[in-house]
């Protein structure tokens, strides 16, 4: 059976996105900073059609990370777009632009329906109304033999991991504070249903946690 895996980046003080998120500011005020130290890597520039990069520490994390997932699951604010009802005469195509960087089937939590986003390079997006189990379901019926990866955000990954379907979790912890924002662990509690910590690596600006069963 597939694993489910989360890969995330977050604070010191334990947010994945600052305050104030919107349409024109998607991770919240400072919240970019928690990706700076992936921005100039060559295995994640490759993914999003770009030359060159910067190969270190973090680049086994990365390359991980992409190697085996056949399927995503995420959140709607991290797919993006105004909350509420869909507008399906100028649809919101989410932040990843025609071409997006999954190539495999990526299940979209919200509340509202919406018909299936088909976009270039194998990546469908499908909008699961009736929760995460349902979605957990469905990802792993469409990964087939690969993992499932848990993109986000952070009320998503806290509904997983609170009900113990996270397999493996990798932290990415970058060294800044933010104050406020989008807590990763919020009604999570004190259970993390025998995830346990395998693998410390320390990288520039970043140190990645890794948990596991």
């Amino acid at each position: 059976m597939p694993k489910l895996c989360l890969r995330i980046a977050i604070s010191l003080d334990g947010f994945v996105a600052g305050p104030d998120q919107s349409v024109d500011d998607p991770i919240g005020v400072g919240g970019m900073r928690l990706h700076e130290w992936v921005f100039p890597l060559a295995a994640w520039r490759s993914t999003h059609g770009l030359e060159g990069g910067e190969v270190n520490e973090s680049t086994p994390i990365i390359e991980e990370a992409l190697a085996n997932s056949g399927a995503t699951i995420m959140g709607r604010k991290m797919f993006g777009g105004p909350a509420g009802e869909w507008d399906l005469a100028n649809p919101w195509n989410g932040w990843w632009g025609d071409d997006p960087p999954f190539h495999h089937p990526v299940f979209v939590l919200t509340h509202h329906p919406r018909e299936p986003l088909v976009l270039k390079g194998g990546t469908t997006f499908t909008f699961v109304t009736d929760g995460i189990e349902s979605a957990l379901a469905q990802a792993r019926n469409a990964a087939g033999e690969k993992n499932i990866s848990l993109a986000g955000g952070a009320s998503a990954c806290a509904q997983y991991l609170a009900a113990g379907h996270v397999d493996e979790m990798t932290l990415n912890l970058v060294p800044i504070l933010l104050g406020s924002g989008e807590r990763l662990f919020n009604g999570v509690g004190t259970d993390l249903h025998g995830l346990k910590l395998v693998r410390t690596i320390a990288a520039p600006s970043v140190t990645h946690l890794t948990f596991r069963r």
